[in-house]
């Protein structure tokens, strides 16, 4: 599932290519006809992210809400000489002369209002690609929290926009078990974290890949291979099940977690045992 950098750089790509113009909007697969019906012809205001929601405006305070799943994609061209017919099931087209993005397989393209993308939002939780995002609030339910932080950072109503992906290698990067309970951690470490997070991401919004790795990782410094992998970037451990670890050499290893797989090195990440229990 495309994570929280994904959208946010989508966001950035349709309203760079579509936004401020008059739009043609279809659905030649049929299922968003009758509300793309009430938006062709309508001004594409701009559009923008919470997390893994996308939300697409248009004049008259309507929006094209967006969730792209597991196999959805958005495909935005620009610079074209001829718009093309449409292949394979697209939900939605949107088009002008020289440019159009086309949006197949998403779990949700719905046509809401002002108020019904508020109430989407409220349900989720921080996002740290926006500048008005509150960690407080995330730190507020992690603190309270007996369940593993490895679960809690894939909550999207506890922080908006991190995946898989991302989960594994910031706690990596920290130095904390995928299974330690939330309650467990220090404010700083969330802090660290979150903080950390932010840049990374935000990173991957310029690059549209992810990159994990310190200076002193990558395949250049450390003289090995360059990683080949459909999902792009180096990383510590995410999808390096069995493989020696980057920093200690140890042996990466994997478990599933709530349906997803988790990827840790139990050498830089070691059991949490809390002094209390020791005493």
């Amino acid at each position: 599932m495309p994570e929280g950098h994904t959208l946010h750089r989508l966001a950035g790509e349709l309203t760079a290519v579509l936004g401020g113009s008059r739009v043609r909007v279809g659905s030649p697969q049929g299922r968003f006809a009758d509300s793309a019906a009430q938006l062709d012809g309508a001004l594409l205001v701009d559009a923008d992210a919470w997390g893994k929601q996308l939300f697409i405006r248009f004049e008259g305070e309507r929006f094209v809400h967006v969730h792209l799943g597991l196999y959805g994609t958005f495909d935005v061209r620009d610079g074209v000489d001829e718009i093309p017919p449409p292949v394979g099931q697209v939900r939605l087209r949107l088009a002008r002369p020289g440019a159009y993005a086309d949006l197949r397989g998403a779990t949700t393209c719905a046509l809401v209002t002002a108020a019904e993308r508020a109430a989407v939002v409220a349900k989720a939780g921080p996002d740290p690609l926006r500048d008005d995002a509150d960690p407080e609030r995330a730190w507020a339910r992690i603190s309270r929290s007996t369940a593993p932080i490895g679960t809690l950072l894939m909550d999207q109503t506890v922080l908006a926009g991190v995946g898989n992906v991302y989960r594994a290698e910031v706690l990596f990067r920290h130095r904390i078990h995928p299974l330690r309970p939330g309650r467990t951690l220090r404010r700083t470490q969330w802090g660290a974290i979150w903080d950390d997070l932010v840049v990374l991401m935000g990173e991957g919004v310029l690059t549209g890949r992810i990159d994990t790795v310190r200076p002193e990782h990558t395949p250049e410094a450390m003289g090995r291979p360059p990683r080949v992998d459909d999902h792009g970037g180096e990383v510590y451990v995410y999808r390096r099940a069995a493989q020696p670890c980057h920093v200690c050499g140890g042996t990466v290893r994997t478990e599933v977690l709530g349906g997803r797989n988790l990827f840790w090195c139990p050498r830089c990440q070691p059991v949490f045992r809390s002094r209390a229990a020791a005493r």
